[in-house]
């Protein structure tokens, strides 16, 4: 059985209208392509639809009782074509993220923007840990990952990463520290001064190909925490200094607004790379692939930002 859209629509104006004359005029059609397509319907379904004499025509009564799920089945179909131009013109639609810790710190700003850009899309965000990001984007919990190279898996065949951007260490220290005298600070500086540092993943990125002296006195670090903004508020009242990304234009307005000085580290410089991550064997609907291209160039626009300053 093979029943088309424009075979019930000529039934229905046909039923509507009491004439084939006046149901092709409906439907900019030929009165003889009309009834060609009331007798494919009929075929197809192997009924009579109308009952038919020189003078009227009437529906059966197995037409009667199927016009109104012939109805149906038009409506539902006008809404699935209205739905999917909504999506498609971004009328609606909804992203479900994923992002790890630092790139968490940033989202909500950027979801602000977003929705000011689209605002009948909705973005659901779940703050988790690097690795987790992939583990939600291969149970497809969620459409879109952001997070750092740690939670990348080159064996993960079916992961899709894009680079989103790149960030520096640097280390902060008061206006009145040594070290900010300095217009270069290189990681040699840093021995034998008290440091603040995150626990976990960040100090193995931190460490990662440091000369084995410095690498060990920032794995021994005199004072280690959980949040970053911990970090910076002991660096404010002198417990140490601290290394950090400048991750958001607010953290480099905070730290020039409470009397800190913030410095990218040399020789080497290291940076941390985020990446958009994806199921490569899923196609994104419309809201998420414009959610990923604001993403790119909402942090194109403020990093390159950064890099200038």
């Amino acid at each position: 059985m093979n029943i088309s859209i424009r075979q019930l629509t000529a039934f229905i104006k046909v039923a509507d209208s009491g004439s084939f004359t006046r149901a092709s005029d409906q439907m900019y059609l030929t009165q003889s392509a009309v009834s060609g397509l009331i007798k494919e319907l009929e075929t197809s379904l192997g009924i009579v639809l109308f009952d038919r004499t020189t003078r009227q025509l009437s529906l059966s009564v197995v037409g009667r009782h199927l016009l109104p799920q012939a109805r149906r089945v038009l409506n539902e179909m006008q809404l699935f074509e209205n739905e999917a131009s909504s999506l498609m013109s971004l009328a609606q639609g909804q992203v479900r993220l994923a992002v790890s810790q630092f790139a968490a710190s940033s989202m909500p700003a950027v979801i602000a923007q977003f929705a000011k850009k689209y605002p009948d899309i909705s973005v659901s965000l779940i703050d988790c840990s690097a690795e987790n990001v992939l583990q939600h984007i291969q149970d497809i919990e969620v459409d879109l990952g952001v997070g750092t190279e740690l939670g990348f898996m080159e064996s993960e065949d079916d992961i899709r990463a894009d680079l989103l951007y790149e960030l520096p260490f640097c280390v902060v220290m008061p206006d009145n520290h040594p070290l900010a005298k300095q217009s270069e600070v290189i990681w040699q500086d840093l021995i034998d001064i008290p440091l603040i540092t995150l626990q976990g993943p960040f100090i193995e990125q931190v460490t990662a190909e440091l000369d084995e002296t410095i690498a060990s006195h920032i794995q021994q670090a005199r004072y280690k925490v959980n949040f970053m903004s911990t970090a910076l508020e002991m660096t404010r009242q002198g417990f140490g200094i601290t290394l950090c990304l400048p991750y958001m234009p607010e953290v480099i307005d905070w730290v020039s607004a409470n009397g800190l000085q913030m410095r990218p580290l040399a020789q080497p410089v290291k940076v941390r790379r985020f990446f958009i991550y994806q199921r490569s064997s899923r196609a994104l609907s419309p809201a998420s692939i414009a959610f990923k291209e604001f993403l790119q160039t909402y942090f194109a626009s403020h990093f390159n930002d950064y890099k200038g300053s």
